[in-house]
């Protein structure tokens, strides 16, 4: 039989977590072998973890990283085993996969193309190995192959792609199949984003297609460090097709997902190609171990895909699993013990309280009592919790703190929201801590602060004076403060700061407001599969977004004091994602917002850019955020942008030109 089992794992470690790190992989390996899988790989330096920073230079983290590969290699007899670790090597360090076939290491394979661009900063830590290059790796007294190597497992060839290798145009597996391999092994850190999955499937399904090997993609699962999350979702190819596919947003710390293939099908399928050419340049001999793969009988396989995978609602569902997982491991992973949310009866606090009461509900409904408790065992008296009433009204804290410009309505919303949840709810009135900062201010001033003079200062002061009790709380309960910014905000600085954007973390920031309001109203009527609907959330979706700062009369809005949020989302990704100028920004504003006309499209714009250029410093404070698609405004990951700037103060007189000629009738030409 030329039959033979491989698999990938979807692994969920944490940066420099050596036991914990192992423990995983070694139970990995365990669940593989149980399953028949011949051949395994696991992701992308997953001794290490993928997040370690500038620790990835640590002088002692080498040695660390081999003390922990020889703990492996006793688990790996009767098994071939890709491992993701950090090499040392002459001069540079490399991310790299060791190959151990049962028991030894047969070589390491560095990464030949570095992710360097939005959240990605390998090529700060790492150095790219260059294509067709081979040496000998010195470690611990031996010598091991490494370099663009492809190995031989008991008449099996393999070779990999690692990650970003697949990504770019001209992959490694090209060459790779040129050389006769049979498997390719794409052990990846590739983190969570909307529509990336359906990539994935296509390069693999491809690589399986145009290389005619068996393809193997095994990914990170969960929050790793702190701000990106990763789906997991294995992936496994032959015949040009997907035969395998791992679940996606688990709350487990380990999934196997393997299949099987026949490598003599696709030799000949390789063989038959008119198109294939051969590679019979001389090289060096490619690192070989003996090994005997298990019989086993063919049988008919087929990806799997769980429901909501392939439902109308794919978008929703992805942005619901990522935030709950990724709260969940921050939960853990921090050692917290439980959340604060302060509502308002908004859009944006009521779906961070329903996202965290929601992951509760998810985990412990995948987990079960036991797995659940220990995932979270640092929490007192979780095992005593019977009912999911009772571990959200543990877990998940909320208060709404009033001020004379808050409403009955919206108090009201917050209520039914959080009773509807589970969680604990308490409303408090804070209008005599904001008189007290009033008061002492006008006594420094000598003057009455009024409306009409100090509108901002008499907004922010309300916004803020709700941080320290919040923080109070959190810190009684040893609970993690939730941030309730949403993108759309943070791009114009709609925020307090130490006030509204007090917390921990900030997991709603990484979503723009046009879309967090499509998505609560689809959780008010659907939910997410296997969970239930929000119907309470009807209170708040009827609700037009406000801050309520100031006093009721005024009629204050979100939109009113900024611009309707889709058009303020759609200059944001015009002007930041496309880096766009803003006389571009306007011209596309005004085709795709016809029913404005070009002054108001030309004051929205101007007032966008003047906006985010005033209020990078506060994007620089914001709490931690999740990474859901490729538009994060985070500066620490994703956006850079300096504090200090010129303010596009030229560009922006080219706009008003531009709009004033439009409004005219005349042609306003981009200069």
């Amino acid at each position: 039989m030329t039959w033979l089992k491989v698999g990938g794992a979807a692994l969920n470690q944490t940066p420099l977590d050596w036991e914990g790190n192992a423990r995983n992989i070694v139970q990995a390996i365990r669940l593989a072998r149980e399953e028949g899988i011949s051949m395994l790989c696991l992701p992308e330096l997953c001794i290490t973890g993928y997040g370690c920073e500038d620790a990835f230079h640590g002088t002692q983290l080498q040695e660390t990283v081999f003390d922990i590969l020889e703990e492996i290699l006793p688990e790996t007899r009767g098994i071939a085993v890709s491992v993701g670790m950090p090499i040392y090597h002459k001069t540079a360090l490399f991310n790299a996969a060791c190959l151990i076939v049962d028991g030894r290491i047969l070589g390491f394979r560095p990464k030949q193309h570095l992710a360097g661009s939005g959240l990605h900063y390998e090529p700060r830590w790492f150095k790219p190995w260059p294509r067709g290059v081979r040496d000998e790796a010195a470690v611990r007294g031996r010598s091991y192959p490494i370099g663009d190597l492809v190995f031989s497992v008991g008449g099996v060839r393999v070779g990999f792609e690692i990650c970003e290798d697949a990504w770019v145009a001209q992959r490694p597996g090209g060459e790779m199949a040129r050389r006769g391999v049979d498997v390719i092994l794409n052990p990846s850190a590739s983190h969570f984003a909307f529509g990336k999955h359906d990539v994935r499937k296509r390069f693999v399904a491809e690589g399986a297609r145009a290389f005619h090997v068996a393809y193997v993609y095994a990914n990170l699962l969960g929050n790793e460090a702190g701000r990106i999350i990763y789906d997991g979702g294995v992936l496994i190819g032959t015949g040009g097709r997907l035969a395998a596919a791992g679940p996606r947003f688990s709350f487990r710390p380990v999934l196997v997902t393997g299949a099987a293939f026949d490598t003599a099908v696709n030799r000949m399928n390789r063989a038959r190609n008119g198109g294939f050419e051969p590679d019979f340049s001389p090289g060096a001999a490619e690192p070989a171990a003996d090994f005997r793969f298990p019989p086993i009988e063919p049988y008919v396989q087929s990806p799997q895909f769980a429901d909501w995978e392939t439902g109308p609602h794919l978008k929703e569902e992805e942005f619901a699993r990522a935030i709950m997982l990724g709260l969940f491991d921050y939960l853990r992973k921090s050692r917290s013990h439980g959340f604060v949310v302060s509502v308002s009866g908004g859009a944006d606090s009521s779906a961070t309280a329903c996202l965290a009461c929601l992951m509760i509900e998810a985990a412990y409904q995948e987990l079960g009592h036991e797995a659940f408790c220990q995932a979270l065992a640092h929490i007192p008296d979780l095992r005593q919790t019977a009912t999911h009433a009772e571990r959200i009204g543990r877990l998940v804290h909320c208060v709404y703190q009033a001020t004379a410009n808050s409403s009955e309505t919206t108090r009201a919303a917050a209520e039914e929201v959080v009773r509807s949840l589970g969680a604990s709810m308490a409303c408090v009135n804070v209008e005599s801590l904001v008189r007290g900062y009033v008061s002492m201010i006008e006594g420094v001033l000598g003057r009455e602060l009024r409306w009409e003079q100090d509108d901002l200062a008499l907004q922010n002061i309300q916004a803020r004076v709700r941080g320290p009790g919040v923080w109070l709380l959190a810190n009684v309960k040893k609970a993690l403060l939730l941030a309730t910014s949403n993108r759309s905000e943070a791009a114009v600085g709609y925020a307090t700061m130490d006030g509204d954007t007090c917390g921990s973390l900030s997991p709603i920031a990484g979503i723009n407001k046009t879309y967090l309001r499509e998505w609560l109203r689809w959780l008010e009527k659907h939910g997410p599969e296997g969970l239930h609907p929000v119907p309470a959330l009807a209170a708040v979706n009827r609700l037009p977004p406000t801050a309520e700062l100031r006093p009721g009369e005024s009629g204050q809005t979100d939109e009113g004091d900024l611009m309707p949020y889709p058009v303020l989302d759609f200059i944001e990704r015009a002007a930041i994602l496309a880096k766009l100028p803003p006389v571009e920004v306007f011209h596309l504003a005004r085709a795709h917002f016809p029913e404005y006309g070009p002054a108001q499209i030309g004051t929205w714009v101007e007032r966008f850019f003047g906006l985010w250029c005033r209020n990078q410093w506060k994007r620089e404070r914001y709490a931690p955020s999740f990474h859901v698609d490729d538009e994060n405004l985070d500066p620490k990951t994703w956006c850079r942008f300096p504090i200090l700037s010129g303010g596009f103060e030229r560009e922006l007189r080219e706009l008003k030109r531009v709009a004033a000629a439009d409004l005219s009738g005349g042609v306003g030409e981009a200069g």
